[in-house]
């Protein structure tokens, strides 16, 4: 089996970035040398993803850009003799991609957003929502890949799971355990949000899901947590047929000032070029 689509939920307002983000996405907000958008592309391409579905807003038209082809940039970069600037813009996806934009008129909330979709997944069809603002760093198989073998194997739907400090619980969806083998947990429940206290674990849900089409007969319109329409709600509908897999790899918040400053110096630290005098530059300020 494969996964041929991905859904990216890109229309919120990314308020916590303003003024940055007063015309600019905030997932066109750029991780050294790329936006945030493009890493999620390019994770989803790596495991055969061809059809990317931005459910975006009208006012976000510089994502659709980022990814039409430009004849005339690439031209010039090649004559002037910028063969790896060229490379890095052509084929952004892979040289089948496909970008589809569906206008999430208002933001309802995440569940709503994904529910957008439906019109463009087919029956039986497992695919792949990535939330771009979690951004994870694998040296191995991406999160997708690992989470697809999981979702294979099983047979079921697939949260990302991550350990995450008690005091955290309350800005994630957690989940209860039923039972757990190597990095796969059966599940029981799923709380949006709870208070620290009523946490039924600290298993927390982060940005990345594989669904089947099942998924959107249980969203419905009714509005939950802050009311807006919860993706956690409709997964708790249908727990049986989800599984959480905790995976490799280490996460930056990008939602978050502080995460995407982490981000920054930890992709800067692993580029070749920015290494030497970034590290340099950061043991000059250790004492601040």
């Amino acid at each position: 089996m494969e996964i041929k689509k991905a859904v990216f939920p890109v229309a919120g307002f990314g308020t916590r970035f303003l003024p940055a983000t007063k015309s600019t996405p905030k997932e066109m907000l750029p991780i050294v040398d790329k936006p945030l958008i493009q890493y999620a592309v390019e994770e989803a391409a790596e495991i055969g993803v061809e059809e990317f579905i931005f459910i975006t807003h009208h006012a976000k038209s510089s994502i659709e850009k980022h990814f039409k082809k430009d004849e005339g940039l690439l031209s010039m970069l090649l004559k002037s003799g910028k063969e790896d600037l060229a490379k890095s813009i052509k084929d952004i996806g892979g040289k089948n991609a496909k970008f589809i934009s569906i206008d999430q008129v208002e933001p309802k909330g995440l569940g709503h957003a994904i529910g957008c979709a439906e019109q463009s997944i087919d029956d039986d069809e497992f695919f792949a929502v990535i939330l771009a603002d979690d951004l994870i760093y694998n040296k191995g198989n991406n999160v997708l890949k690992q989470m697809k073998d999981a979702a294979f194997k099983n047979k079921k739907q697939v949260l990302a799971l991550e350990k995450v400090n008690q005091e955290d619980v309350s800005k994630f969806g957690v989940v209860s355990v039923d039972s757990s083998k190597g990095r796969v947990s059966h599940l029981n429940d799923i709380v949006e949000k709870p208070d620290i206290d009523e946490a039924p674990s600290n298993l927390a849900v982060v940005g990345r899901y594989i669904f089947n089409k099942s998924i959107f007969k249980f969203i419905g319109d009714q509005a939950g947590k802050n009311n807006e329409i919860q993706i956690t709600d409709a997964i708790q509908r249908d727990i049986e047929n989800f599984i959480g897999y905790e995976f490799e790899g280490e996460r930056f918040d990008c939602g978050s000032k502080v995460g995407y400053l982490k981000a920054n110096i930890f992709h800067g630290l692993a580029n070749d070029e920015l290494n030497k005098e970034l590290k340099n530059y950061l043991r000059g300020i250790s004492n601040l």
